[in-house]
């Protein structure tokens, strides 16, 4: 019996040395927030600071002068989203949401500073840590990437405000819009005959896509669409009728030229990259039929200053 219980202690022993070893934190290189993992018995606390705050994600960045080449500081400004939805003793969860990507945090809330340090996972080169306090309704700090040679700017600074979410198929862009598609533009070989001489020269000039005033008039979340409605209509009429049924649901657009039109709305705000399943049949529908139309239709093109 003695025998048995000497085994049956060692063999305990090798376990929990074996638990031990197993459980060991292995760091990835960035100076980590530690944040506790809570059970589920931990209570949530702070809950009037959960929620949507959207804003500004500004940044310097080098930029090419497209007329000599030469480099110079740029800033670029990107909107972004921040969900904070569970804060406990130990720990804040959340997403961040910008340029149609979407990436979980978690942190560390400072009542007496009332300020946040949240971490993305890291294991995606444009994940970073955002330092940031709370003042009323308002967030504002920094975020700084994990990889700064990976990121082209390294360092953002970060001013949102809380917004409420709210899906309305009501909403259209603005009628004083900038409808012109800035983040594609094409070239093309135009020619110039002087009345003088006679003599005809090719030269090549670059002209962007610009919709009409029908993506004012055409609401895919309210109406079911026929061909009719989309026979005329130009590409980009259609692309910005069919995403403009995603932006009222919250997608995050990847695509520069969506986030550009619907950025200029009050009413956009980013939540999910993906919406799918918050369409109505009738949405989904009028999708499936502008898709048919986008693939075969043609844009208009015009030269503009910026």
């Amino acid at each position: 019996m003695k025998i048995l219980n000497y085994t049956l202690a060692s063999m305990l022993a090798v376990s929990l040395l074996s638990c031990k070893k197993d459980g060991k934190v292995n760091e990835t290189g960035k100076d980590s927030v530690i944040a506790k993992k809570d059970s589920v018995a931990v209570p949530e606390i702070y809950k009037e600071y959960y929620g949507i705050y959207t804003g500004d994600f500004a940044g310097m960045e080098k930029m090419v002068d497209e007329t000599d080449g030469s480099e110079y500081e740029g800033s670029i400004n990107k909107r972004i989203s921040l969900k904070i939805n569970r804060i406990t003793k130990d720990s804040v969860y959340g997403q961040s949401i910008v340029n149609g990507n979407q990436r979980p945090f978690r942190g560390i809330f400072n009542e007496s500073t009332k300020s946040f340090v949240l971490d993305e996972p890291g294991n995606d080169k444009t994940d970073g840590r955002f330092e940031v306090k709370l003042s009323g309704d308002s967030i504002t700090g920094k975020w700084n990437a994990f990889n700064k040679t990976a990121v082209k700017s390294p360092l953002k600074t970060i001013k949102l405000s809380k917004k409420e979410f709210v899906y309305n198929p009501n909403f259209m862009l603005d009628k004083d819009s900038d409808l012109v598609d800035w983040s594609n533009p094409k070239d093309f070989v135009e020619k110039y005959t002087d009345e003088e001489t006679g003599k005809t020269e090719s030269y090549t000039t670059s002209k962007n896509r610009v919709a009409s005033e029908a993506i004012f008039n055409l609401n895919a979340s309210k109406q079911k669409l026929s061909e009719k409605d989309l026979k005329n209509l130009r590409k980009i009429d259609l692309e910005i009728i069919k995403n403009s049924v995603f932006a009222r649901h919250g997608y995050s657009f990847k695509k520069e030229t969506y986030r550009y039109f619907f950025e200029q709305t009050d009413w956009y705000i980013p939540v999910s990259n993906n919406v799918d399943k918050e369409l109505s049949p009738m949405e989904k529908e009028n999708v499936a039929l502008l898709n048919r139309f986008i693939k075969y239709a043609e844009d208009k093109y015009d030269s503009f200053g910026r």
